[in-house]
């Protein structure tokens, strides 16, 4: 039989949950009465799932149902009526269909909201209604939905039964910044307002971006957090409210810069238009406001194979002061897509037909003006292509196994909008690529094809030169210094390195005495946290520390500081800071979870890495990467393994990796028993790095076998 609930609540409720029907079906149907001019149509919260494949660990193992039906009585509506519900994790699509009509789509996106749509007259239907909320496709999406309520009236009467103006300004001097305004209803929930996007406005659930400072939009009557933030750099202020109906209210909210960022420029080299590139739902006049409001001062416009330029759109939006727009490109490519910048106004646009990167690298360098090439998601299935997956990528050796031109000379090591399972995975693959002689700048970035979901400047990357004038930086400036790696890469933490009190990211140093010296410090904002600091040579981590609470420093910016020492390297190295903390979960900044996961674990992290600095040690005057010692090595020495594996004494785990597989390419295997019993007698490190070679190797080896 049926289980059935009665509940008292301004009138009879009744619930009826229809075992039978969900069994058939794999629906969860319910009956609901009516409440005076509101229809709850279920209280609850539903999880929903197709099929029995789990996407995150945090949901139940089996789903209550692969879809809802809910069923209610009514009247029919004579005019516009209001469905309101509450959603939570949405990647894929769903469709809301009343009495057999659609009515909307559940919002793409994975955080906590509170939407509504709306239900022209004669939608409902007198009598019995049904409401049916179904995936559209079949990849597996674990979903909350419910929280359903019906009102009789509009849209715009439900969210604007009171009025809330908000003025966002900057606490030492009072004025009026450009700010991200979140609102979270009685339950932490992104709460929908009365207002739209405009000329100074960009709107989505919870959500209000402003370029002015100002704000007035309704809400329905009710409690709410109100909080204001300017991205990475700023505090957040935040205001609890209760309004009731026909209430107006007024709020200042003020912030403050707190991680101090002078003579950094905060670049976003990522990021899209609906408007220019058809997907996401940002249009060129909400992405003008979003990029104020987050605080980027290099936004770079890569809309898939077209060259925009933003400059007529900031003037027109009255935001250009805030930051010196450049032209770029994602150059999407069935085998890669590459970001590139500065390009030359009125350029042609690179041939993206390719699949050969020899050809679209050229192509892109034959460009007026274009210095910089990036290497985007490279972990991340496109067209059928991983770069770096392990069918194509020795993450040991950095070898690109189908020998494709490696050209680019900058790569993703976050991208917030298509983050990673393991957060040091493309930071790994990127020493990797250093310990082979690339000169590749590592870069975050946030991908941001979104208003409010993935949103702009959430991963970034601060260059190193002149920041006075956000709307007059030195292109050419900053260009050089980015391809010098004289940038430190952000995701909710900023991490910073120095060498003996001088060197820093991008800079060749020279130590002296017999020890290094390090300064380390982790900057963030008071509502980020960070755990780790990890410090890397030639990508192996040397020393990694726990970070305690920053207590007294909350308003200072800095989160954790101290001096280290290392001993004189006997060859070059580069150094690297990296340090990590937990995501962020609360929805003015929410960091989201894995885009294409490998596990079901839902966890997130914040990381800050400070870029590479090279240490000189043989004082040549230049970098020599752990591949160029290899070849030295290897040339010298390939047919007296003893003494090449004596040679490899004097160096690292990276050199020798780089050993082993150029002598794999020159035809001596790694698995022969000349090189194993030659290894045998090998030093540790030596022993380390040809196993790690090895262990890549297999990984490469597996992945080509047919399917």
């Amino acid at each position: 039989m049926p289980l059935k609930i009665s509940l008292s609540a301004f009138g009879r409720l009744l619930f009826s949950f229809a075992a039978s029907s969900a069994l058939l079906t794999g629906a969860f149907a319910i009956d609901a009465n009516a409440l005076g001019g509101e229809i709850s149509v279920t209280a609850q919260m539903h999880h929903l799932r197709l099929g029995d494949e789990q996407e995150w660990s945090n949901f139940p193992l089996q789903p209550e149902a692969d879809k809802l039906e809910l069923q209610f009585e009514a009247e029919q509506n004579a005019h516009a009526a209001t469905l309101r519900l509450r959603q939570q994790d949405v990647k894929q699509k769903w469709s809301v269909e009343l009495n057999g009509s659609e009515v909307g789509n559940l919002h793409i996106d994975e955080n906590d909201m509170v939407v509504y749509f709306d239900l022209p007259a004669k939608t409902l239907a007198d009598g019995q209604n049904k409401l049916i909320i179904r995936q559209i496709g079949t990849k597996v999406d674990d979903v909350r939905v419910g929280e359903i309520t019906v009102d009789d009236r509009p849209v715009d009467k439900v969210l604007g039964e009171a009025k809330i103006a908000v003025t966002v300004v900057e606490a030492n001097s009072e004025r009026t910044l450009p700010a991200r305004i979140t609102i979270l209803n009685e339950d932490g929930a992104l709460q929908t307002a009365d207002a739209a996007s405009n000329g100074h406005l960009a709107v989505r659930p919870g959500i209000v971006y402003t370029s002015t400072g100002k704000a007035s939009f309704g809400l329905p009557a009710g409690k709410y957090q109100i909080i204001a933030g300017r991205g990475f750099e700023y505090s957040i202020d935040e205001h609890t409210i209760t309004v009731s109906a026909g209430q107006k209210t007024i709020h200042q909210l003020s912030i403050r810069r707190e991680v101090p960022t002078d003579g950094l420029v905060a670049c976003d080299t990522h990021v899209h238009t609906l408007t220019f590139s058809g997907h996401g739902d940002s249009s060129i006049e909400e992405r003008m406001i979003t990029i104020a409001a987050e605080g980027i001062e290099l936004p770079i416009a890569t809309d898939h194979n077209a060259h925009i330029n933003y400059q007529s759109y900031a003037e027109e939006l009255r935001v250009r002061d805030y930051f010196t727009p450049v032209i770029g490109n994602e150059v999407t490519t069935r085998t890669g897509h590459f970001n590139i910048f500065p390009v030359t106004a009125g350029a042609e646009v690179p041939d993206h037909r390719s699949d050969r990167w020899r050809t679209t690298l050229d192509e892109i360098f034959a460009t007026p003006e274009v210095r910089v090439a990036i290497l985007n998601h490279a972990r991340d299935m496109h067209g059928g292509t991983i770069p770096f997956g392990p069918k194509l990528f020795n993450d040991v050796a950095g070898e690109n196994m189908a020998g494709w031109h490696m050209g680019f000379n900058a790569m993703e090591v976050i991208n917030s909008g298509a983050t990673q399972t393991n957060p040091l995975q493309l930071l790994h693959d990127w020493m990797t690529l250093l310990n082979r002689g690339y000169q590749v700048t590592p870069v975050g970035c946030s991908d941001s094809h979104d208003v409010g979901r993935h949103f702009v400047g959430q991963g970034r990357t601060y260059i190193r030169c002149q920041d006075d004038t956000p709307g007059a930086i030195e292109v050419d400036q900053a260009v050089a210094s980015f391809l010098q790696g004289k940038v430190a890469v952000s995701y909710g933490l900023l991490a910073e390195l120095k060498v003996n009190e001088r060197f820093q990211s991008g800079h060749l140093g020279s130590p002296e005495g017999d020890e290094v010296t390090l300064d380390l410090r982790v900057l963030g904002p008071h509502w980020v946290e960070a755990d780790t600091i990890m410090l890397f040579a030639n990508g192996k981590l040397i020393r990694q520390e726990s970070i305690s609470s920053r207590a007294g420093k909350e308003a200072s910016g800095e989160i954790w500081a101290d001096g280290w020492t290392m001993p004189y390297p006997q060859h070059d190295v580069h150094l690297v800071a990296i340090a990590t903390g937990p995501g962020i979960e609360s929805l003015h900044w929410r960091t989201a979870k894995p885009y294409q996961p490998d596990s079901t674990d839902p966890s997130t992290s914040v990381l800050g890495c400070s870029g590479a600095i090279w240490l000189d040690a043989d004082r040549d005057g230049k970098k020599q990467s752990a591949h160029s010692y290899a070849k030295q090595i290897v040339a010298r020495h390939a047919s007296d393994l003893g003494q090449l594996m004596k040679s490899l004494a004097e160096f690292d785990e990276a050199v020798a990796a780089q050993a082993a597989n150029l002598l794999q390419a020159s035809g001596q295997s790694i698995l022969s028993e000349a090189v194993q019993d030659a290894l045998a007698r090998a030093a540790k490190p030596t022993q380390v790095g040809f196993k790690n070679y090895l262990d890549a190797w297999r990984q490469v080896q597996l992945a080509q076998l047919p399917k």
